[in-house]
C-alpha cells in the first residue's frame, strides 16, 4: 500500500495546496490513502466544515487536527457527525468527536487511523502512551488491519521519538506534526514501523511557521499590544511523506519525505 501524508495545513496557501494539486498527485505516484493534517486550515486557526469537506472532495481520505482542533466552533457539531475528521483520541472522555477510525484504502483494504497529542509543551490531557496501548487492545497490524497510521501531534522532539521506539513492529508508521517544519530523520525502525519527527506544514514558508512575519517579530521583541497572528498567503510549499508498506504484514518498506512547490528544495519521487 502506498500512503502519502500531509503535514499541517495553514491558512489560504495551503488550503489552495491541497485543493488544487491532491487530485493529480494521487494519480501520478499511484497512491491509495491520503491524510491530511488540518489543523491550522482556516486562518491559520483551526478547521470548519467547509474547509473540511474541501479537502475530502480533493482526495483525501481523513483529516487530523490537534491543538487547535476546537479555535472555530462550528467544528463541534461537525466533529460528532464526520468519522473522516479525527480529533486528538487523549481527550477526556465526553469530549465530541473521535480520535481513532477505522477506513478502506481504494481497493478495500482496512486502515486504522490513530490520532493523539503529546504532553510536553502542549495542553493537559490523558497520557498519551498508555492511550496508545488501550487502541491498540487486541488489535494486530497485518491480520486485522493492513496499515496502522499513527498521527502523533508534538512539541517535543524526544516525546515523538519515544513514542516511535514504543510502537516499533506495532503499527506501519509514527509520523509527527505540529512545529511546522519538516524533518529530515524519515528512516524504518529496527522492527519496521517508519518514522518521522514532523512532517512539516503546507503552505507560505516565507512566514514564520506559517504566519505573517512581522506579527510574529512583534511578539518575540515584545512589542504591546502585540499585533494579531495572520496567516501567510504566499506561494505553497506542500510538505508530508510517502509510505509504502508491504501487503502482508503491513510494515513500512520505505518513508520518504514529500516537497512539492515554493521555497523549500522539492523532493523527487
Amino acid at each position: 500500500m502506498r500512503i502519502l501524508i500531509f503535514g499541517d495545513v495553514v491558512g489560504r496557501s495551503g488550503r489552495r495546496g491541497i485543493c488544487e494539486e491532491l487530485p493529480y498527485i494521487r494519480r501520478e505516484l499511484s497512491i491509495d490513502f491520503v491524510i491530511v493534517n488540518g489543523e491550522n486550515a482556516a486562518g491559520g486557526f483551526g478547521i470548519t466544515p467547509k474547509i473540511c469537506d474541501q479537502f475530502f472532495t480533493a482526495g483525501a481520505d481523513v483529516v487530523t487536527t490537534g491543538n487547535h482542533v476546537w479555535d472555530q466552533k462550528e467544528i463541534i457539531p461537525y466533529i460528532d457527525k464526520e468519522s473522516r475528521l479525527l480529533r486528538p483520541h487523549n481527550y477526556p472522555m465526553g469530549t465530541p468527536g473521535r480520535g481513532t477510525g477505522i477506513y478502506e484504502d481504494s481497493v478495500g483494504r482496512k486502515v486504522l487511523v490513530l490520532h493523539f497529542m503529546g504532553l510536553l509543551f502542549m495542553p493537559t490531557l490523558d497520557d498519551p502512551f498508555r492511550g496508545i496501548d488501550q487502541a491498540l487492545l487486541n488489535k494486530k497490524l497485518g491480520r486485522d488491519f493492513s496499515a496502522i497510521i499513527l498521527d502523533f501531534h508534538g512539541e517535543a522532539t524526544s516525546e515523538k521519538v519515544a513514542m516511535g521506539h514504543n510502537l516499533d513492529g506495532k503499527v506501519s508508521a509514527v509520523v509527527g506534526t505540529h512545529s511546522h517544519i519538516p524533518t529530515a530523520d524519515h528512516h524504518v525502525l529496527p522492527l519496521g514501523t517508519g518514522y518521522i519527527t514532523d512532517l512539516g506544514m503546507c503552505g507560505d514558508y516565507n512566514s514564520v511557521i506559517g504566519m505573517k512575519k512581522e506579527g510574529s517579530i512583534s511578539r518575540f521583541r515584545k512589542e504591546v499590544p502585540a499585533p494579531k497572528l495572520e496567516a501567510a498567503e504566499g506561494e505553497t510549499t506542500l510538505c508530508g511523506a510517502i509510505i509504502d508498506t508491504d501487503d502482508e504484514t503491513g510494515l513500512t518498506t520505505k518513508i520518504a519525505p514529500f516537497r512539492r512547490g515554493g521555497l523549500l528544495e522539492p523532493t523527487i519521487e
